[in-house]
């Protein structure tokens, strides 16, 4: 807790998801579950629910930045988080927007949903190379989306290395290369190209991990909020959504979300 009582002020920055399992949504749940005040930029608006996206609309560039500006000038921020920023336009805003602030900033390069709708324009991902990445100070791709960023594609964990050095030479401090999609226990790669941190967690037999990605991100950004260093921020999120996976739970006919409340529920 800062001083006079209130907590650390973390923004995102992402689309909305209706569905409540992923996007803003999830990243305002989890910044509340580790104790940090969240804030939200709304870059565009979908459609969605466990099925998949069934349409999304992007806002004006003038409406995310004097979204941005309003919270930032008069609120002030510990850590910004990014999501779904759909357009090179918008990308090319926040990734400016972020520079000009002085607070780390945990860039999560949303491309596709879980459900593989695409929520980047394919004309968005060179601004996300050049102009987004060098302003992040932990990047947290996937491996389908470091496929999208570099052409690596990963088949087990011993390429996670490379797939890491591909994403450094975009420019961010650090990259979080999630490995969740290989076989076996559920091992990522921290690293900014010195020093190596792997992070390893039980696979949990559960379908329902709709909102993984970003509650990851918001939960290491929370971290750095509060002072913790990146390896600190990047392990404790690790944990924090290896609970909520295993706590997920089925909405619709579909993939339902992580429990984001996870540590709040009492044992049956």
């Amino acid at each position: 807790m800062s001083v006079r009582g209130v907590p650390p002020r973390v923004l995102t920055v992402a689309g909305s998801d209706s569905g409540g399992g992923a996007g803003v949504q999830a990243d305002l749940k989890t910044m509340l579950a580790l104790g940090v005040h969240g804030m939200s930029v709304i870059t565009a608006v979908t459609a969605q629910n466990s099925l998949g996206v069934q349409g999304a609309w992007e806002l004006p560039v003038e409406a995310v930045r004097a979204q941005y500006r309003s919270v930032v000038d008069d609120i002030g921020v510990q850590a910004v988080k990014t999501g779904m920023l759909a357009s090179a336009e918008l990308v090319e805003a926040v990734a400016e927007l972020i520079s000009g602030t002085d607070a780390p900033a945990v860039v999560d390069p949303v491309g596709v949903s879980k459900h593989g709708d695409s929520l980047l324009a394919a004309s968005a991902l060179d601004s996300v190379r050049t102009r987004l990445l060098p302003v992040a100070t932990v990047a947290t791709p996937n491996l389908d989306e470091v496929i999208q960023l570099t052409g690596v594609r990963v088949e087990s964990a011993d390429d996670l290395p490379r797939a890491a050095a591909a994403v450094l030479e975009y420019g961010p401090r650090w990259v979080l290369i999630k490995g969740g999609h290989l076989s076996g226990d559920a091992v990522d790669l921290l690293t900014d190209g010195r020093a190596r941190h792997w992070l390893r967690a039980p696979r949990h037999d559960n379908r329902h991990t709709h909102g993984t990605g970003c509650t990851l991100a918001s939960a290491i950004a929370s971290g750095l909020a509060t002072g913790l260093s990146v390896p600190e921020a990047v392990t404790r999120a690790k944990e924090y959504v290896t609970g909520a996976i295993a706590a997920g739970f089925a909405l619709g006919e579909g993939i339902g979300p992580v429990d984001h409340g996870w540590r709040f529920r009492s044992p049956e």
